[in-house]
């Protein structure tokens, strides 16, 4: 979470939020890297700007003209270092959220940033993105927090004050003479009561020491001007309760200035001390769920890791996210989410020890450490405990939501001998227990650091792919099965790294979408894609739709219609040769705002198919709400409709709901002979697949068009032609 709104007065913080960064680093080599770090992440870069300065005075300086919303700063500058750097940073703007970088060998140093107002920090040699993103998102969180609660405080403050203190006046044998009406109600005797009363009676403390002190009040007074109680000290009421309270005494001189008495004054300061307590425990856990936050955390954590060296026991820590989670939010909202996320702490917390701990981290992630472990594999009964309580019904608010989890599992020592290390690793094998299907757990192996390390090494390369020029587009030719000839093409990427050759687009489509490279990459497939069939429908070939894949991503993003109108009246390409594929996934997200960026696309002549058809969700009731033009039978099905019954009956029973539906029938993937005879048999609208050409360059596709290469259907199953562009695939592929 995401986070969500607001909750119980305190300001909640969106990505967003991270516009204005500051970052104070002399080291160019570690400056270059965080830069990096920035461009790397398109929902943040598009809106942050990143100002780097290489001196502490640089900072004050850029810090003075207000323009920075957050501080990162090196605890190793030629002008300051440690924590002058910090006080400085912090006299220069002291509302402006900081985390310091330091090294590993520094991390003492770094948490002593921390007591002295910092709000995160990161060890130079283990940053990447994820983590830094996360740490800068947190800081902003906390540093809210931070100035909400003091806030608070200081209106408790000056509610105090403006109420007043307690007032007891006795004279020299200590009898009562007065009470003002706030110490009437304090110790619950009243002015008529209490006067004439020993003051020990009225105003009874359990510091025995105090009492005796008051006692010899009369005495002590002419030797001092003020005395204050020590902080200790509570006060007895009438009805038998206790209170803290504060306290001072003063004498009351007559004109030659001689005692006559003495004044006490005191509050009681219940409230005070709970509110310290209340900021205590603000700095150490999640203002949403009250679990513990991510210092509290590393700190039990390292508390654990002790026990555990010296009891020859283990530690485990799960790194849990929730699979799916944002989609609850952008459907019903924040509010629902924060209850969801309510929700989930509460089964965490009951699905483990006393002894052990439950975090939140942020957003939907939860980090769970089990102490005391006698082997790693004890944190599986745990983690599968976990996912199943996890998706069981959560009624909130009259709705039945269900989620799933995703956790990873770290182990000391194993896996790491530090909290920061644990948590690290478990947070990647989370990622790959997604990667695995989402709603299980996996352990850490070292090998999945190298896969995360790969995995980034895509990403980098990506964020640099479509200004060097390195992606294209082939293209598949779609065949009429009652001509023969070819009435479109689909456009599919192709990834030609300086590297790594030719990358396949299974390798890189999904870390696109994970990170956000899939906007421009689409939009640069989109534009490409029309210009191309502008080009063939200019050089005078017959006019031939061209198919865009669309992703999720792409279809949510604000401004996705109106760059897809732009494009088509830029590119002059008449909207009815534009299909757009979307996936059955796709079309059940945000089905409202769907609906209708679809009927607008209709309108304008943009045709709609549904790809990898009977892969995804089993209702078919959508068929009849979206406004759609074709179905795409996956491939999956098609391969088999020559050996498998079942297969063959769903394929038979798609071209017979959608001719019924007025739908277009493609099969995906068609590779032989047998395949094409039962498509044929079965009145199929149109196939593509190696049967008939492999996806290949624009120039090769125009050759194709040149040559008219079409053969008739009569043709094609009197036995005596070849297939319709010359070959099966199975025997090799034809262009």
């Amino acid at each position: 979470m995401a986070d969500n709104g607001k909750t119980a007065g305190i300001p909640r913080v969106r990505k967003d939020t991270v516009k204005r960064i500051l970052l104070v680093e002399d080291n160019p080599g570690d400056a270059r890297l965080l830069r990096e770090m920035f461009d790397e992440q398109p929902e943040i870069s598009r809106k942050a700007t990143v100002t780097v300065v290489t001196s502490c005075r640089e900072a004050e300086r850029c810090l003075s003209e207000g323009q920075v919303d957050i501080v990162l700063l090196d605890l190793g500058l030629p002008d300051a270092t440690g924590l002058t750097a910090v006080r400085r940073a912090q006299a220069a703007a002291p509302r402006i959220p900081l985390v310091v970088l330091t090294r590993l060998d520094d991390e003492s140093l770094a948490a002593q940033a921390l007591q002295a107002g910092a709000q995160d920090y990161l060890i130079k040699g283990h940053i990447e993105a994820r983590g830094l993103f996360r740490a800068l998102r947190y800081a902003i969180e906390r540093k809210a927090l931070e100035e909400t609660l003091y806030e608070e405080k200081e209106r408790a403050q000056v509610t105090l004050r403006c109420i007043g203190d307690a007032v007891v006046c006795v004279d020299n044998q200590e009898i009562i003479t007065f009470l003002n009406l706030v110490a009437e109600t304090t110790t619950g005797w009243s002015l008529l009561e209490a006067v004439g009363r020993p003051l020990i009676e009225v105003f009874n403390s359990t510091d025995n020491r105090a009492n005796r002190a008051n006692r010899t009040t009369a005495t002590a007074i002419p030797r001092i001007h003020t005395m204050y109680s020590a902080a200790s000290r509570a006060l007895i009421r009438r009805d038998g309760s206790v209170i803290p309270i504060e306290s001072s005494i003063a004498p009351i001189n007559n004109r030659e200035g001689q005692a006559i008495g003495t004044v006490i004054v005191f509050r009681d300061v219940s409230a005070a001390r709970a509110a310290a307590s209340m900021v205590v425990h603000a700095a150490q856990h999640d203002v949403l769920t009250g679990l513990p936050n991510r210092l509290l955390l590393n700190d039990r954590i390292d508390r654990a890791i002790i026990l555990a060296q010296a009891s020859a026991m283990q530690v485990a820590v799960l790194f849990l996210d929730l699979d799916g989670f944002k989609y609850i939010n952008d459907s019903l909202g924040h509010s629902i989410g924060d209850k969801l996320l309510q929700s989930i702490a509460v089964r965490l917390v009951n699905c483990v020890r006393n002894t052990d701990t439950v975090s939140r981290q942020g957003g939907d992630e939860f980090v769970v450490l089990l102490s005391e472990v006698k082997e790693p594999h004890a944190a599986a009964a745990i983690a599968a405990k976990i996912l199943k309580d996890i998706a069981k019904l959560h009624s909130i608010d009259r709705h039945e939501l269900h989620v799933t989890a995703s956790i990873g599992v770290s182990a000391y020592p194993d896996d790491g001998t530090n909290a920061e290390t644990l948590i690290k690793n478990a947070d990647t094998a989370m990622y790959q227990a997604k990667e695995n299907g989402r709603q299980g757990f996996r352990f850490f192996t070292p090998a999945m650091n190298t896969r995360a390390v790969e995995r980034q090494s895509i990403e980098a390369s990506l964020r640099c792919a479509l200004e060097r020029d390195e992606f294209t587009l082939h293209y598949q030719p779609k065949i009429c099965l009652r001509t023969g000839a070819i009435v479109g093409a689909e456009a599919l990427i192709r990834w030609m790294h300086p590297v790594r050759g030719m990358v396949p687009p299974a390798q890189f489509i999904a870390i696109a979408e994970d990170c956000g490279l899939i906007l421009p990459i689409g939009k640069w497939v989109l534009r490409q894609a029309c210009e191309q069939a502008r080009i063939w429908v200019d050089a005078g070939y017959p006019a031939i739709g061209i198919a865009v894949n669309v992703s999720g991503a792409e279809l949510k993003e604000e401004g996705f219609l109106e760059d897809l109108l732009a494009i088509l009246e830029q590119t002059r390409l008449d909207p009815r040769l534009l299909e757009l594929e979307l996936t059955e996934s796709v079309l059940m997200r945000r089905t409202d705002s769907t609906i209708t960026i679809l009927t607008i696309l209709r309108e304008r002549g943009v045709q709609v198919a549904v790809d990898d058809f009977g892969t995804g969700y089993s209702s078919l009731s959508y068929l009849q709400i979206f406004p759609l033009d074709v179905l795409k039978i996956d491939q999956s099905f098609v391969r088999q409709i020559a050996i498998n019954g079942s297969d063959a009956a769903i394929v038979t029973a798609v071209i017979g709901m959608a001719r019924n539906l007025k739908l277009r029938v493609i099969a995906e993937g068609v590779e032989t002979r047998e395949e094409l005879d039962f498509l044929l048999a079965h009145e199929c609208d149109e196939a593509q697949g190696y049967y008939f050409s492999k996806p290949i360059p624009a120039d090769k596709f125009m050759d194709l068009l040149r040559q008219g290469l079409a053969m008739t259907v009569a043709s094609a199953l009197s036995g005596s032609a070849t297939p319709i562009l010359g070959g099966r695939a199975r025997e090799g592929v034809l262009v």
